[in-house]
C-alpha cells in the first residue's frame, strides 16, 4: 500500500472499506453455513467479538494510523516484533512456553531483516528515530498477538470462509460509529480504488483465510515466526515489480531470514 493511499484515506475509513468489501464478497459463500450454525455463533459470540475487535477492528486501523506518521523502515522493524508479542501472549493466555530454539530462530531471522533494512551497513541503524506513529504500531502488536493466540479457541463447526465472514461482519459493525462520527472517505481515482480493492480481496480475504488456517494447523507461535518472511517477500517483489537493483545484502538478508524461520519452526524429535 503506497503512502498516497494512506494519506488520502483516513485509517478508520480504509479499515472499514476493506472489511466491507470482504463482507460483500464472502456473503454468498457463507450465508447458508451461517444459518446452519447460527446457534454455534450465538453460543460463542463473546469469543467472536473479541477476535473481531482485535483482528479486524483495532489492529489494522492502529497500524494504518501509525504508518501515516512514521517511516517505512520504522514500520517494517516494528512489525517485525510481532513474533515476540505472539510468544508473550501465548504464555499469558495459554501458558505455552517458547523453546530456546524458537527464540534463537526469531533472533536470527530478525538479524536478516536488519541486514536488508540497513542495506548491509548496520551503522545505518544508528540513524533510527522514533516517531509518533511508532507508538500506534507498538500498541497494535500485542493486539494481534491476542487474536493469533485466541484463534485456537474458534468454534470448530465454522469453516474458514464462514468464520472470516462472521468476524468481518462484527468488526465492520464496530467501525460504523467512528465512521459516522468522522465521515466515510472514499477512494478518489482509479489508483486509490485499485489499492482499496487489493486490500479488500488480497489482504483481508485471501491472507486471512491462509493465516487462520495455518495458525490452526501449526499453532500461534510457529505461525508468528513466518511473519519475518514479509520483508523477504517484500524485497523480492520490489525487485521484480519496481525494478529495484538486486544486491548482495538482499541475498544475505533473505538467506538469514529463511534460516531463522526454519530453525524456529522445525520440530526436533526426541530420541527414544
Amino acid at each position: 500500500m503506497g503512502r498516497g493511499l494512506r494519506d488520502a484515506i483516513d485509517p478508520v475509513s480504509l479499515n472499514f472499506l476493506r472489511w466491507a468489501i470482504a463482507v460483500v464478497v464472502l456473503a454468498p459463500f457463507a450465508f447458508l453455513d451461517v444459518r446452519k450454525n447460527f446457534a454455534v455463533i450465538r453460543r460463542n459470540l463473546g469469543l467472536l467479538l473479541v477476535l473481531a475487535l482485535t483482528g479486524v477492528t483495532l489492529f489494522h486501523a492502529m497500524v494504518y494510523q501509525g504508518l501515516r506518521t512514521t517511516t517505512a523502515v520504522n514500520g517494517v522493524l516494528l512489525n517485525s516484533s510481532l513474533p515476540l508479542f505472539i510468544l508473550l501472549c501465548s504464555w499469558v493466555l495459554e501458558r505455552e512456553r517458547a523453546t530456546a530454539r524458537q527464540f534463537a530462530g526469531m533472533l536470527l531471522s530478525f538479524a536478516g531483516i536488519l541486514v536488508i533494512m540497513s542495506h548491509g551497513e548496520l551503522a545505518r541503524l544508528r540513524e533510527f528515530e522514533f516517531h509518533v506513529g511508532d507508538a500506534w504500531i507498538l500498541v497494535a502488536m500485542p493486539i494481534w498477538g491476542i487474536y493469533a493466540v485466541l484463534l485456537k479457541r474458534r468454534p470448530a463447526e465454522l469453516g474458514g470462509v464462514t468464520f472470516l465472514f462472521v468476524i468481518a461482519v462484527l468488526g465492520a459493525a464496530m467501525l460504523i460509529p467512528p465512521v459516522l462520527m468522522n465521515g466515510l472517505v472514499l477512494p478518489d481515482g482509479p489508483r486509490e480504488t485499485a489499492g482499496v480493492l487489493y486490500i479488500g480481496f488480497g489482504a483481508s480475504i485471501l491472507a486471512f483465510i491462509c493465516w487462520n488456517r495455518g495458525t490452526a494447523m501449526v499453532g500461534a507461535n510457529a505461525a508468528g515466526f513466518t511473519l519475518h518472511l514479509l520483508p523477504a517477500f517484500g524485497t523480492v517483489l520490489a525487485i521484480v515489480f519496481l525494478g529495484e537493483a538486486f544486491a548482495l545484502f538482499h541475498a544475505v538478508g533473505i538467506a538469514v531470514i529463511v534460516a531463522g524461520v526454519v530453525m524456529a519452526t522445525t520440530v526436533t524429535r526426541k530420541r527414544s
